[in-house]
């Protein structure tokens, strides 16, 4: 069940940064919110034609991440992130 569970989150998180353009791996709180800033003015619909159905699955995607991160902060305590990423601040980069 957990597995089930933790590759549908998987999933998710993987689906929500391509939406954003983002490539898996190590990124910051800082790309994703700019990705997120450069899509919604593009796909925008009161702008430049825009597509609402595009701008409801970039506004998910960018929900769906920053909960991610916001649980993973305040899920673990400083000294167990910094176990499992030793190479990054835990606060600055996160690894999808």
């Amino acid at each position: 069940m957990k597995s089930k569970e933790r590759k549908r989150i998987d999933k998710e998180l993987q689906d929500a940064l391509l939406i954003l353009e983002l490539k898996c791996g190590f990124v910051t709180f800082k790309e994703i919110k700019e990705s997120y800033k450069r899509l919604s003015k593009k796909y925008h619909p009161d702008f430049y034609k825009g597509d609402s159905g595009k701008i409801v699955q970039i506004n998910r995607a960018y929900e769906v991440l920053k909960e991610y991160i916001e649980n993973f902060r305040y899920s673990f305590d400083e000294d167990e992130i910094r176990k499992q990423y030793p190479e990054h601040f835990y606060a600055d980069r996160f690894r999808f």
